[in-house]
This record gives C-alpha cells, sequence and structure tokens, in this order.
C-alpha cells in the first residue's frame, strides 16, 4: 500500500465532549451491542451519514413505522 493510500485510510483522531448522562446511555447502549463506546459512536455516526445520503439521493430508507419521524 502506498503512503497516499494510508493517509486516506488512516482513522482520524478528535476530542468529544459528553455529558455524563448521555455518556452513560453510550455505554449501556455499547454494552448492549457488544462495542466499545468508540466503537459505538463511530457505529452511530456510520448509519447517520448513510441515512443522510439515502434521503438526499432518493432512495428508500426501509425504516419501520416506530422508526418515522413525527411532526
Amino acid at each position: 500500500m502506498d503512503e497516499q493510500n494510508k493517509k486516506e485510510k488512516a482513522k482520524k483522531q478528535l476530542l468529544l465532549r459528553l455529558s455524563p448522562g448521555l455518556w452513560q446511555e453510550l455505554a449501556a447502549w455499547a454494552e448492549d451491542d457488544f462495542r466499545s463506546i468508540n466503537g459505538q459512536i463511530e457505529y452511530l455516526l456510520t448509519e447517520c451519514v448513510k441515512k443522510r445520503k439515502r434521503r438526499f439521493s432518493g432512495e428508500p430508507d426501509n425504516q419501520s413505522p416506530e422508526e418515522e419521524p413525527t411532526d
């Protein structure tokens, strides 16, 4: 793998400040899904980005009725 590909595939680090309550909720959810908290946050962000891309590309969302947003 050349140097450019390594740079593109490397994970970026960032500092994220969370409230203690949100941290606890994410920790419990991560434990339920057998992930680390970092892995859970990355999973959730990845899913949100996919959902956003589908919404703007016109692809169906495949949401169940209880997951649909209500106004």
